[in-house]
């Protein structure tokens, strides 16, 4: 049976595909243990630099939970259902490397709760984007309500979440949900693009300035610097620091093996 999360990795990049195309990439209970799996799999793995997150086919990145199974379910199970995929979603929020999310059509409900959940978003033309939860009678249950305010704000995250309102990709950039919208055919050269910029610094800064800027918004400006300050001494002792000075004075390109 071919897998629901299919994982390519290449030139130091991981390319994650939402791979149930014939539901519009929506997730059951098995797609979510293959999403974490896989999320798991490349929090230990210190070749992949960055990471993308798209949907197979030309529909749907993801259309969210398949409502489908929901109507099988005991409330228990919908209870194991969205606290899995909170976890999920925190799992890949909280990878060390960059996460970006290719947004190829719906990226409704569930699915724009994951590209909620990963540091950049670049949408297709086509992309059609909300938290359309409270139309099912539901709440968002994916980090929705917590994510989209910090990102735009309180009372424009509650317009579209209460009003479980559809955007278009043009309609998201302007609200600085995407930061860049593209053609459907260039949407993943221009998430590779993006993803090898990120790779060819040093990783371990990287991962460090991530963490700093996601534990950083979240406390006073004088918590947030100190968590700067502590990011930067694991630094400082990197064979990478050292590779980038040498780098430097012998007029090269930097090698970074990420130690």
């Amino acid at each position: 049976m071919e897998p629901k999360v299919d994982i390519q990795k290449y030139d130091n990049l991981a390319r994650i595909v939402l791979n149930r195309p014939n539901r519009l990439n929506c997730f059951d209970y098995d797609m979510l243990v293959q999403l974490e799996n896989t999320v798991l799999e490349l929090q230990l793995d210190t070749d992949i630099r960055a990471v993308i997150f798209t949907g197979a086919g030309e529909k749907a990145f993801s259309a969210g939970a398949d409502l489908k199974e929901r109507q099988t379910l005991t409330e228990a199970e919908v209870k194991r259902n969205v606290s899995k995929i909170r976890h999920v979603f925190n799992l890949i929020e909280d990878l060390p490397q960059p996460t970006i999310a290719a947004l190829n059509g719906y990226a409704l409900g569930g699915g724009f709760e994951l590209s909620l959940a990963c540091d950049f978003r670049i949408a297709s033309e086509n992309a059609v984007m909300g938290l359309t939860e409270v139309s099912w009678a539901i709440i968002p249950g994916g980090g929705g309500t917590q994510r989209l305010p910090r990102l735009i704000g309180p009372a424009l995250a509650k317009e579209l979440i209460l009003t479980a309102r559809r955007i278009d990709a043009w309609k998201a950039k302007e609200l600085g949900i995407v930061s860049q919208t593209v053609s459907t055919d260039q949407l993943l050269s221009e998430a590779e693009g993006l993803a090898y910029e990120i790779a060819a610094n040093g990783p371990l800064a990287v991962a460090q300035a991530k963490d700093a800027v996601n534990k950083g918004t979240q406390v006073d400006l004088h918590t947030g610097l100190s968590i700067e300050s502590k990011a930067y001494e694991v630094i400082i002792p990197t064979k990478d620091r050292l590779e980038a000075l040498e780098a430097f004075k012998e007029k090269r390109k930097a090698n970074f093996a990420g130690k």
